[in-house]
């Protein structure tokens, strides 16, 4: 039987250097994925000569991942309102064409 808590161990690669990270069973493409975005974004704040320590580009990129992860809630926040809007609306009308005539 499976343990909802069981982990795997994964090691990720980021700017030249080897983490090993427990990965909770089947999150492990997740995580590889994440710490794939996390490696790209502190290669392009490197590259682009805005940085030169590790831990300020660490910074820099997580301000920077922090800034997207906001804007893609605030993002589905209006998606999510406008469904809402859009499903009552809908529901009105259905409202009205079910009622019978009085």
């Amino acid at each position: 039987m499976s343990n909802n808590n069981e982990t795997i161990p994964v090691t990720v690669r980021i700017l030249e250097k080897e983490y090993k990270i427990s990965c909770p069973v089947g999150e492990h493409e997740s995580l590889v994925a994440s710490a794939k975005h996390v490696h790209d974004s502190m290669q392009k704040i490197r590259d682009g000569g805005k940085a030169l320590g590790a831990e300020r580009i660490a910074v820099m990129a997580a301000i920077n991942i922090a800034h997207e992860l906001f804007n893609t809630k605030d993002s589905v926040q209006h998606i999510d309102a406008d469904i809402t809007s859009r499903i009552d609306a809908l529901q009105k009308s259905i409202d009205a064409v079910i009622k019978p005539s009085s």
